[in-house]
């Protein structure tokens, strides 16, 4: 699969991401850094232990990162989980997590089948 498939098949903006990122070399090494980040991991480790701190600037973190990214279903879903803990509100709504883990896994294994 290539950058624009890839874009295509998560929900992402490929022209907007490629035009920030100036190519399409910078715009693939960085997607595939995010394989290795652990953001979103840290977010669940931080709600399961109920850490609303450390779970919003995890959910923060990441609504940013899938911005720069172009990533942009994970974005919306993430800037939801974000407001939903401003002000280290604890989680009420665990779908919003669910959702965050759902398009982060999306994004993982699309980027396992880029060439």
């Amino acid at each position: 699969m290539n950058l624009e498939e890839f874009y295509a098949q998560i929900g992402g903006d490929y022209a907007d991401t490629l035009q920030r990122l100036c190519n399409e070399s910078m715009v693939k090494k960085f997607v595939k850094k995010y394989q290795d980040d652990p953001t979103c991991a840290d977010l669940h480790n931080a709600a399961l232990q109920q850490d609303w701190e450390v779970a919003f600037r995890g959910a923060h973190t990441l609504k940013g990162v899938a911005q720069n990214l172009g990533f942009e279903r994970l974005y919306q879903v993430s800037a939801v989980l974000t407001e939903a803990m401003r002000g280290n509100k604890p989680l009420e709504d665990r779908s919003l997590l669910d959702a965050v883990e759902q398009q982060d896994a999306v994004i993982r294994r699309a980027i396992s089948e880029l060439e």
